[in-house]
């Protein structure tokens, strides 16, 4: 395993991969054509990005294993390797991811054999690509088994109840009907939100988050429910799940996690040099003056407006630090704001607005110019 995280992200699945995926199936189906297997799941491997990989090994699985389906579950569930002894584990790395493409292309018919394998499969990679396609055709079926499985005694399993209904989860279909209305998912957020693992925690985090994206005002009154003496583990996945509403300022969000409307700031903003050339740093410097008769607790955040082409712009809040400050205080704090070129952003000479964020609302402002 430690030589297979050296490679190359698509690379996990090469020859060597197909050979152990051969071992596996065929140590459970000894009839198992494990060399035509290879064969076909390795072919022409170099000229394919990752999930196309995952399909071309699928579907030589479909192409080796008995063509009654239900019974191709059967055996790939049989072969799978030991359950993970804890959460900070992958068996084989991403060696299952395979078995549960094979899941999402061939299970749907299959509906009692294929969440077997999936609740096999996620205790020892994931399940959480393979029951979307479930999720979209047998919503009411697949939610309301996924909702029993909550109460399971692997944390595999009740993270999986949450991370694969998430409506917009990384790398995984969109849920367009979740999207639309997350009323369905409730009920397993709701039984999941004392989980004792942080594993399962954070799952159910990422999860509001991905409705608040939609949904921001049911969430925060979800959440409002949820903090009413609630546990620091059911704070802790509240806060991490306002998280985007939070750096957007929403401030009924900001709200539940301490940070009120300042009152009485005063609050300066000085960037230096004026003008800089791409590749080098401009530096905040801010100072920021209590004026209130009570200490604030204060979220301070930036915003760059980035110079776009034609004409365009475009606005990425930053996150600085927490503080509280006492009353008639003063504190003043640096920060360098780096305008490098990244895989990700693209830089344009031209005026970049600079806006400083005080729980969520722009209380100064000030600008730089970015040099060729």
């Amino acid at each position: 395993m430690a030589q297979a995280e050296k490679k190359k992200f698509k690379d996990w699945f090469d020859q060597e991969a197909a050979q152990r995926l051969a071992q596996q199936i065929g140590a459970a189906a000894p009839g198992f054509d494990q060399k035509s297997f290879i064969k076909q799941a390795s072919k022409g491997l170099e000229k394919l990005e990752m999930n196309a990989r995952v399909h071309q090994f699928s579907q030589s699985m479909a192409d080796h294993l008995p063509a009654d389906k239900n019974r191709a579950l059967e055996i790939l569930t049989l072969s799978l390797p030991e359950i993970l002894p804890d959460t900070d584990q992958v068996t084989d790395g991403w060696l299952q991811r395979p078995v549960g493409k094979f899941i999402a292309d061939y299970g749907l018919p299959h509906f009692e054999t294929a969440m077997t394998a999936m609740i096999e499969l996620t205790q020892r990679f994931s399940s959480e690509f393979a029951v979307r396609p479930f999720v979209e055709a047998y919503q009411d079926q697949t939610i309301a088994r996924l909702l029993q499985l909550t109460q399971h005694s692997s944390p595999h399993v009740r993270r999986w109840c949450s991370e694969g209904t998430r409506p917009l989860l990384p790398w995984g279909k969109k849920l367009t009907a979740l999207v639309e209305d997350p009323d369905p998912v409730w009920p397993i957020l709701e039984a999941l939100k004392d989980d004792p693992e942080r594993y399962v925690q954070k799952s159910v985090a990422n999860h509001l988050n991905d409705i608040s994206k939609n949904h921001p005002d049911r969430v925060v009154a979800r959440c409002k429910e949820w903090m009413h003496k609630g546990s620091a583990n059911r704070k802790w996945i509240v806060r991490h799940g306002l998280r985007t509403l939070i750096k957007e300022g929403h401030p009924d969000a900001l709200a539940l996690i301490g940070y009120t409307p300042v009152k009485h700031l005063h609050c300066k903003l000085k960037l230096s040099p004026p003008k800089i050339s791409i590749g080098e740093n401009t530096r905040l410097e801010i100072e920021l003056h209590n004026q209130h008769r009570h200490s604030q607790k204060l979220l301070i955040d930036y915003a760059v407006t980035y110079v776009r082409q034609k004409g365009k712009t475009g606005r990425k809040v930053f996150k600085w630090t927490t503080l509280e400050l006492p009353s008639n205080k003063t504190i003043c704090l640096q920060k360098k704001h780096a305008m490098k070129i990244t895989s990700i952003r693209a830089l344009y000479p031209g005026v970049h607005q600079v806006e400083l964020l005080v729980n969520g609302s722009v209380v100064v402002q000030s600008h730089f110019t970015l040099c060729p």
